[in-house]
Formats: structure tokens, sequence, C-alpha cells
């Protein structure tokens, strides 16, 4: 029997929950009262990531609505087109690295589909009058050396593609919070295992197409006293355009940052960018609800690191940065320290996104070999916030 609250329940694991919405919000989270959104609010943040399930059925107005609601800071869209989406134009931009990751819904563009394969007009979850045809990142077109074929189809490898945060890291501020909502999804039963390939034997196995999450207050919490130290004093600058900037250039094998190569493209070839909308933001971002630290950076879009020490500022060139970063955030993507979830049709999944690294894994053929559907459809809101993180000690 229902409560007339809103109930949670923690997951089996150091960060997570689900939620039971109470019966009055008509199975709609952007319907809670004042009281229950204060919950859900205070959750997120708590817990970290959030699953609502039996959401299939959401508008994309109410999810822009929900996702809005956590950030009051978030000014009033611009224009038509989604310029306060999480990542701005750059989305969209044709040399950008995340140019094949969805598109939008016509009406209500701060709302993303993405997913793997051809939707037609009618089909759920398509909200643009018209077929669709989407395409799931694959680690195959980003790492630097991908698994074989044989690997992928035979032997049912996959990696982590790009642990991030989202955020455009260039003008806009990271959004706080990213709803994401899996529509049509791949039946459960069907498993891949993660292959590290960096020499420590690590593997983990899980559900087609999981997404993965870290606890960026667990990975501080696991940094030496040293490395604590070195983050707590850190700023991370990010490049200009910076998924346009890497777009050459390969990342690691585990996802985390990008190979070093001198590949980037220069700053002259980038498109016009002002140095005041670079974003320099610490390492560390503080939770306002819990008041923990996380450590929180975008490994592939880093140019440089600052740290002051003492009355100085010591400054790591784009090669170093990379080493030093891989090196704090590795052993928090080991398989203990991952809650991968495994989507079932319907799960809504809140993350803050201010407090966690995230990543999709998993390769999608469109059909499997017994016949199963392969295609997957999800909506994603998020959208830039009105102000940057901060640390505070």
């Amino acid at each position: 029997m229902h409560k007339d609250s809103l109930e949670i329940h923690p997951l089996d694991f150091h960060f997570g929950c689900s939620i039971t919405l109470p019966p009055y919000a008509k199975n709609d989270p952007a319907n809670l009262n004042e009281q229950d959104f204060k919950k859900l609010y205070e959750a997120v943040h708590q817990y970290l990531v959030v699953v609502i399930p039996g959401q299939e059925k959401l508008s994309p107005k109410s999810q822009y609505l929900l996702t809005k609601r956590f950030d009051p800071s978030i000014p009033e869209p611009k224009d038509t087109a989604g310029a306060n989406y999480g990542h701005g134009k750059e989305f969209r931009h044709t040399q950008s690295v995340l140019r094949k990751d969805g598109t939008s819904v016509k009406s209500q563009p701060q709302v993303q589909i993405l997913g793997q394969g051809v939707f037609d007009k009618d089909e759920p979850g398509n909200e643009n009058g018209e077929a669709i045809k989407l395409t799931h990142p694959s680690h195959t077109t980003f790492h630097h050396t991908p698994l074989t074929p044989d690997q992928i189809k035979n032997e049912s490898k996959t990696r982590f593609y790009r642990w991030h945060i989202d955020s455009a890291l260039y003008d806009l501020s990271p959004p706080m919070v990213t709803t994401l909502l899996g529509i049509k999804v791949p039946p459960t039963t069907q498993y891949q295992t993660i292959s590290y390939d960096d020499g420590t034997g690590d593997e983990l196995k899980l559900t087609q197409g999981a997404t993965c999450f870290v606890s960026g207050a667990q990975a501080f919490k696991n940094l030496s006293d040293e490395d604590q130290e070195f983050a707590l004093n850190t700023t991370v600058e990010y490049a200009p355009h910076p998924y346009i900037f890497i777009s050459p250039a390969r990342a690691t094998s585990d996802g985390l940052t990008m190979v070093s190569e001198g590949k980037e493209m220069n700053f002259e070839e980038l498109p016009e960018w002002e140095a005041s909308k670079v974003k320099k933001l610490p390492m560390v971002w503080t939770n306002p609800v819990t008041k923990e630290h996380h450590l929180q950076v975008h490994g592939c879009c880093l140019y440089k690191l600052h740290t002051k020490v003492g009355e100085t500022i010591e400054t790591l060139a784009l090669e170093d940065a990379r080493e030093k970063v891989h090196k704090l955030m590795r052993p928090n993507i080991s398989p203990n320290q991952i809650l991968a979830h495994g989507w079932k049709q319907g799960d809504l999944v809140i993350f803050y996104n201010r407090g966690v690294w995230h990543s999709v894994t998993g390769e999608f053929k469109g059909v499997g070999s017994n016949g199963e559907d392969e295609r997957r459809l999800m909506h994603q809101c998020n959208i830039a916030s009105g102000i940057d993180p901060v640390t505070i000690f």
C-alpha cells in the first residue's frame, strides 16, 4: 500500500536509491508538492543517483519542468532552440565529439532523444512526428585502441565510453542534475563485460547498455591525505570549445582521459571563442546538502591544472595534467566502486551531476544474435546552471 508521501528505498550499495511516488502525483514526479519535492531534492544530493520506475509515459514537458525545479538559478529559455541546454550549441556542432549523440524534442528542445536504431514517427518516445535514426556512442570511434570485432561480437566485451560530467565546460555552468528516461530498452537478460585493458585484470559484467556511475564523494575520500590536499587546492582549466578541441584525439582504454599525441585542434582552428568564457573550475565541489567534498573532473576535456602551493601557483600543462588526473581517478572506477544501472523500461534516473561521474557503456547492433530487439530510445534533460560549483573548506 502506497503511503501519502514520497518513499525512499536505499540501494544495497554505498550510494543510490529508488523512489516510490505518492498517489496524488498521478505517476508524474513533476506534480510533487513542495514537501515531497524537498525530500526528492535531498535524496538526489544524499544518494546521488535516484531511480523512479514506471515513467515510460512521462512527457518531455514534465521532464523539463522537473529538471528545472532542482535549480532556481536556471534562467528562462533564451530561444526556442534550447540555448540553455547543458551542452549549449556545441552539442550539434559538426566538429564536436557529441554531434551524433541524439536529437532534440521539437516541442521541448531542452529534452534530447538518445538511443540506437530507427524509430518510426508513431513509436512511443519519438515526439517529433517523423522517423528518426539514433546512434549509440561506441568506444570504437572514440578510443585510441578499441576492442577487436571478435572481442565485441564473440566475447561480448565492451568499454566505458567516456567518464564525464554533463557540461559544455565553456561559457555555460555545469547543470545541477540530469534526468534520463528509458522509454525503449533492450532486455535485461543481455549482458556484456567491461574490459579495462590496463594490465590490472579488472572486468565488470553488466547488462547491455548500462549507465555507470562513480560517487565523487567516495572518490575524494579514497584519495590519500596528500592527494586530497592537492585536489582541494587545484583549479581545472578546460579548453575553449573542449569537445571540438579534442575531436581529432582519441581516448584512453578506460575512458578517463585522452591519449596525448598532439592531435588536438589548434586554438586558431576552433570556432570563435573568448578568454572570459573559458571555464576554470575547482577540482573539488561541495555538496550543498551533505557538505561533503566531491572530486569532480572531466578528464577528457581538461587543458591545464593550476595548484596553489604556499603563495605560488604551479601549473601542469596538457600532457602532465592528464597524467595526474588519470592517477587520481583510475582507482575510483574499479569494479567495486561502480554503480551500474541496468535499464528497465520506464526507469527515470535523476542524478546529481555535480556529485557523480558517469559513463555510457555497451555495443548495440540493432537485432541481437538471438533475435532480440537491441534498439534503444531515451529522453535526457540537463540544463546549464546560472552559477558555477564551489568548494567550501
